[in-house]
């Protein structure tokens, strides 16, 4: 069954107001509307990760292969936590570097620590996590 929309009104300085109608053009949304239920969306998203919640990641390593033993301790270190691993994509971008994008699902605070884990292995050159919801609190 779909959620009954409720109006409300909302009170701006003008400045502000003229700031987000820029950024709804630029983003393309709509109307108002949608830009007001996406600002929500993303903060409920930030309390569920702040909260411990069960979330989704996803998580890129950039690595030189040829680093000694750096293959080896990121497949180690991923299967210590396969309860957490959706599914590794792993991509070969030239002779030397490699990609891996890595699917995550747990609660937030062993995800962060899991991908701090990874990231801090020396010769990862770069990583970075992005946390989402699972969506399910979400219309």
């Amino acid at each position: 069954m779909k959620d009954p929309l409720i109006r409300f009104g909302v009170s701006l300085p003008e400045t502000l107001i003229r700031r987000f109608d820029r950024l709804i053009k630029e983003k393309q949304y709509p109307n108002r509307s949608e830009a007001i239920r996406d600002l929500i969306r993303k903060t409920l998203i930030e309390e569920e990760i702040q909260s411990d919640q069960v979330v989704l990641g996803v998580l890129h390593i950039l690595y030189d292969h040829h680093q000694r033993e750096l293959s080896d301790k990121l497949t180690d270190i991923q299967h210590d936590h396969h309860e957490k691993i959706i599914s590794t994509t792993h991509v070969h971008l030239d002779h030397d570097n490699c990609l891996e994008v890595i699917l995550l699902k747990g609660k937030a605070g062993d995800i962060k620590h899991l991908a701090d884990r990874l990231i801090a292995i020396k010769g990862v050159k770069h990583g970075q996590l992005y946390l989402t919801s699972k969506g399910s609190n979400l219309k």
